[in-house]
């Protein structure tokens, strides 16, 4: 059994309360391992009801780093689509959240064993068709070079707030302005 990491993802957000979405693998992308991993590669880990809540959190794929819980897989024809939440009464996990709300952090990549690949002759490149998901880690450095967070929901300074607050006030009295009535 080789056990062999993998990260394409693209995060969709992550909010004041460290819950994230995103891609945890995407299909047909070569990565720096020179594998591919095909639509339908994940059916297995994910038909296995007992064991894909067992599906970890990591910290860059260190076993004794769990960060927080998945509370969504699901392939589609893009990719491996993850939900997850950062344990914030953790430590590693304020420091993850800290590093993903400055944008340091941008990546994650998977751990599995390979059940089914083929390598192309022609091009050298193994084509993973069956895994066994253990593990989605947040990572510094991808494997895949599309695995880049494509936006953000960060949380807001409390200047940032303060003029939330201004213009939204400015807005409400431009609004009031508006609906009196005119009196000659």
């Amino acid at each position: 059994m080789e056990f062999r990491s993998y990260a394409p993802f693209a995060m969709k957000a992550l909010g004041e309360s460290g819950i994230f979405s995103g891609y945890a693998s995407v299909f047909g992308i070569v990565d720096a391992h020179q594998d591919i991993i095909e639509v339908g590669a994940f059916k297995e880990t994910l038909a296995d009801n007992n064991h894909s809540p067992r599906v970890k959190l990591l910290w860059q794929h260190l076993p004794e780093e769990p960060i927080g819980v998945l509370t969504t897989l699901r392939e589609d024809g893009h990719g491996l689509y993850v939900e997850g939440k950062l344990l914030l009464s953790l430590q590693r996990a304020k420091e993850a959240y800290a590093l993903l709300n400055a944008g340091s952090i941008d990546g994650l990549s998977i751990g599995f064993s390979i059940n089914e690949a083929f390598i192309n002759p022609q091009t050298g490149i193994r084509h993973i068709t069956s895994l066994w998901l253990w593990e989605v880690s947040l990572v510094t450095f991808p494997a895949n070079p599309e695995a880049a967070i494509s936006s953000f929901k960060r949380q807001l300074t409390l200047q940032e707030s303060a003029h939330i607050q201004d213009l939204t006030t400015m807005i409400e009295g431009l609004i009031a302005t508006i609906h009196t009535p005119l009196s000659f």
